[in-house]
């Protein structure tokens, strides 16, 4: 049995035992999470190792990479500059980066870039790793990529190219990179160790992740399918397919541990952070926090945010998803603790999200990648077991 180390509420026992029975049942490495309710803290637990391959424990402080995680940080920077008056989501991406206009996207409006309806989840010519991490050749890509489907039609997830489309127009707007400003007016004020691009002197704080293959569900185990549908299988392997594009708009696929792509930023993918740093983002987001932290969200922003503009069959995704401003909201796809939730997971386990109705943020980092891109059988227990812990 892995050693648990942290503590939980009075009431919250059920998450901890959650927790443990991922490194006994799950194929869990190294992990932590933690969950708020109300701004305080009821869940902070680790165990495990800090790399995937290596020996040294899990801490308090290790971060990890949380790839589409990343994405709800992101979300928050636009709806945060909305909120200030610096930008109009109803106003034409072209309006504040004026390259983006061609090959068909004058139309394209700040509020599709957010939901995925802008069309352009994929690159005619990929990037090398490389071009990806540079800040410039992202940019000048998805400006020029014609879109894949008339913007604001329909929606598929931009896997990849979502960095360069919010990280540009972040920039265009601010004369700050995202990296900047969420270190300068998120990070910083909350205390969280949350970055877009990690500093060097924050490297020895994140461990090495990497793929670890799901156990064999055990025979009429309920739960969350491991296998994909055989649809959404032969599309990953389809090198024409929207998905496959879409995760592959950097190829060759890129290496997560190398210091200069955690270095990048690249908020569809590469933040990195603490369980608790998510936690408690989500947890200022919807009220303020324990320690001086201020909520950042009006109530109009927390609406924008959870309202629905994107719902139904995903072409990229091939899935029924389900997206606000830059969240995932509560469904079959992305299963979070309610109807009123909104959050983001990340590719392979890493999940978090805040569900305003019952006050409860939650922030899920994991080392030990699994085959899943919206919904990870570790994270749902651990899901589940704060459900039954609000029960009783």
């Amino acid at each position: 049995m892995t050693d648990v180390h942290g503590t939980t509420a009075t009431g919250f026992e059920p998450v901890r035992d959650a927790f443990a029975d991922n490194f006994a049942r799950r194929g869990e490495r190294g992990a932590a999470v933690v969950v708020h309710r109300h701004g305080r803290k009821v869940v902070d637990l680790h165990a495990g190792t800090a790399d995937v391959d290596g020996t040294a424990p899990w801490t308090g402080r290790t971060a990890q990479i949380v790839r589409s995680a990343t994405k709800g940080v992101a979300a928050a920077v636009l709806l945060l500059l909305h909120q200030r008056g610096q930008v109009d989501l109803d106003a034409p991406v072209g309006t504040y980066w004026p390259e983006f206009k061609a090959a068909g996207k004058e139309r394209v409006l700040v509020r599709h870039l957010l939901a995925h309806r802008a069309g352009v989840p994929v690159l005619d010519t990929p990037l090398t790793p490389a071009e990806a991490v540079d800040g410039v050749s992202g940019p000048r890509a998805v400006a020029a990529q014609a879109p894949a489907w008339e913007p604001g039609t329909d929606h598929g997830y931009h896997a990849q190219t979502y960095s360069w489309l919010l990280g540009e127009l972040v920039l265009r707007i601010t004369g700050r990179t995202i990296g900047e400003w969420t270190a300068e007016e998120i990070s910083r004020p909350l205390g969280l160790d949350l970055w877009i691009g990690l500093p060097e002197a924050e490297r020895h704080r994140a461990g090495r992740i990497g793929d670890v293959a799901p156990p064999e569900p055990a025979g009429g185990a309920s739960g969350l399918r491991i296998r994909p549908k055989r649809a959404v299988a032969d599309a990953y392997a389809d090198p024409s397919s929207l998905t496959r594009r879409a995760f592959a708009a950097i190829d060759p696929l890129p290496d997560e541990n190398d210091p200069a792509y955690r270095a990048a930023e690249l908020p569809a993918s590469a933040g990195i952070a603490t369980a608790e740093a998510l936690s408690r983002f989500y947890a200022a987001l919807i009220g303020d926090v324990e320690g001086g932290g201020r909520r950042l969200f009006a109530p109009a922003t927390l609406t924008l945010a959870r309202t629905e503009e994107s719902a139904g069959p995903d072409r990229v995704l091939l899935a029924n998803t389900r997206f606000g401003l830059g969240y995932m909201l509560h469904g079959p796809a992305s299963p979070l603790l309610g109807p009123g939730s909104f959050g983001h997971p990340g590719r392979g386990g890493c999940l978090a999200f805040a569900d305003p109705e019952s006050g409860i943020s939650f922030g899920y980092v994991t080392n030990g990648m699994q085959k899943n891109v919206t919904a990870d059988a570790r994270a749902q227990a651990l899901v589940r077991a704060v459900a039954r812990s609000l029960e009783g």
